[in-house]
């Protein structure tokens, strides 16, 4: 999207909009999905959002986060989850099938890693992963990357969906650390079969979780004071975050959030 004068000299809004194909749809949970696409470039920044029009809802919009950086190849991943009550969210989760073609356009968003920060507290609840996966990954091809802590929560040790990911990532990646974060430490006793035949032997013992609510966990920590951090979460994780990290006294200008 691109702002500029018309010629009556008014400023106006100029939309562009990208075609892009599902090539893969993972069912990791009974309620999260990772959907892999290849199509048109979308000039979108790591970190930010893109609004996307599925074929099931034509004509709705809905903002998700992409969870690689930009590729010229025309790469994209969304990790989406159901929201309770979100019909269209559903139907992402259970629907969309290879060869689906989605719409991509009007990225925003201002969750960024400074080229001068040296240190970065990253804090992720449930799918809020998604952009800040991609901005992991925008930091490793620095030339020095800042030390980076990734906290990652969720209510129980299986809602941890990327923790295969991120212990494989910490091997190659000496700058970063995770911090697994669940509320409780055992899981609960419905069985959830898209969980099941998608586990593997890659991941974090329950012995390295903490317990406890992302606030609760990364509030207890005191202040930081010469750190970059951002959070991405739910509308309450990041809020109930955000807020005990200014308790705490971490600077307000310290903090950059966003809601998904």
């Amino acid at each position: 999207m691109t702002i500029g004068p018309d010629e009556t000299g008014e400023i106006h809004l100029d939309t562009q909009e990208w075609n892009s194909t599902v090539v893969g749809h993972h069912r990791l949970r009974h309620d999260l999905a990772v959907i892999r696409l290849i199509g048109e470039y979308v000039p979108f920044t790591a970190g930010q959002s893109v609004e996307v029009q599925v074929p099931q809802h034509p004509g709705l919009r809905r903002r998700l986060s992409p969870a690689l950086p930009p590729s010229l190849d025309g790469k994209l991943e969304f990790h989406v989850r159901t929201v309770p009550g979100g019909w269209c969210s559903g139907s992402i989760v259970a629907d969309t099938r290879p060869g689906d073609q989605w719409r991509i356009g009007a990225p925003a968003g201002w969750l960024t890693v400074d080229d001068w920060t040296t240190d970065v507290v990253m804090i992720a609840g449930g799918t809020g992963l998604a952009p800040l996966r991609s901005l992991l990954l925008e930091l490793a091809r620095r030339p020095e990357p800042p030390r980076t802590h990734l906290f990652v929560g969720g209510r129980f040790p299986r809602d941890l969906y990327a923790s295969d990911m991120l212990f494989l990532l910490t091997r190659e990646t000496p700058w970063l650390t995770v911090v697994p974060v669940v509320e409780s430490a055992y899981d609960p006793d419905w069985p959830d079969q898209w969980y099941e035949d998608c586990r593997v032997d890659a991941g974090f013992d329950v012995d390295e979780m903490l317990e406890g609510t992302l606030a609760e966990v990364v509030g207890d920590m005191g202040p930081l004071l010469n750190h970059q951090v951002l959070v991405c979460g739910s509308p309450g994780m990041v809020r109930a975050t955000v807020d005990r990290l200014i308790q705490t006294g971490t600077p307000a200008e310290a903090i950059r959030y966003e809601g998904v």
